[in-house]
């Protein structure tokens, strides 16, 4: 009983660190889509140069869950849960990444041209970030209905990123001498569909902790 005791504590603290990673990297988020719009040079130095506070705390995470796998060595939904979190925590990292990628993509633009970013964008980045906050959501309340609604909202993004190409093909018609430029706004909507990949893989995740099935793969 002790020993279940301490165990669930652990488990306590990590989700309490798991959680300020979630706010940091849905902040990031937040300014990026700020910054994606406004172009402000110094949003975007922010985001790119504070990247580490987030890969740091990545790796205490990490190390936490495998400090309880180690000590405790959980079963049943313990152990899903630690290998949830083991799992959701490198999809945390990596969209914070993408948020870099973003930043620097629009430091590129602002540099090689002055053609403004597509308003389409802005609903894209709302969807996104939608996804994500319904990840965490759903991770934190185990809610596999919540889940699932974020694989029908990634189709949705996933039109929108057509529009995107499609729209920066007429541009390269229009904007003559701008083909590298727009090939960058174009990656732009290749970012923020990644971000929302990385949003329906925790909520793969999410399903998997509280049925114990996998979904990776399966069209929902």
């Amino acid at each position: 009983m002790t020993h279940q005791i301490t165990l669930h504590r652990e488990i306590d603290k990590l989700k309490n660190k798991f959680m300020i990673l979630g706010s940091m990297v849905e902040d990031r988020l937040i300014k990026t889509s700020l910054a994606m719009e406004s172009r402000d040079p110094e949003l975007l130095r922010e985001i790119i140069n504070t990247d580490w506070e987030i890969d740091e705390l990545e790796v205490e995470v990490e190390e936490e869950c495998l400090k309880i796998l180690a000590l405790h060595q959980p079963v049943a939904s313990d152990l899903r849960l630690i290998v949830a979190m083991i799992k959701i925590n490198n999809e945390l990292e990596r969209i914070a990444d993408i948020a870099v990628n973003i930043a620097k993509r629009v430091e590129t633009i602002n540099k090689e041209s002055k053609i403004s970013i597509p308003i389409e964008y802005r609903n894209m980045f709302v969807k996104v970030l939608q996804m994500f906050k319904w990840s965490l959501d759903a991770l934190v309340t185990e809610n596999v209905e919540l889940a699932r609604k974020i694989f029908h909202k990634d189709e949705e993004v996933n039109q929108l990123r057509n529009l995107a190409y499609q729209n920066v093909i007429k541009k390269l018609d229009a904007e003559v001498g701008q083909a590298s430029c727009l090939v960058n706004l174009y990656l732009l909507a290749r970012h923020l569909e990644r971000i929302g990949d990385r949003a329906k893989n925790i909520a793969e995740e999410v399903i998997y902790l509280v049925e114990g099935t996998i979904v990776r793969g399966e069209n929902n």
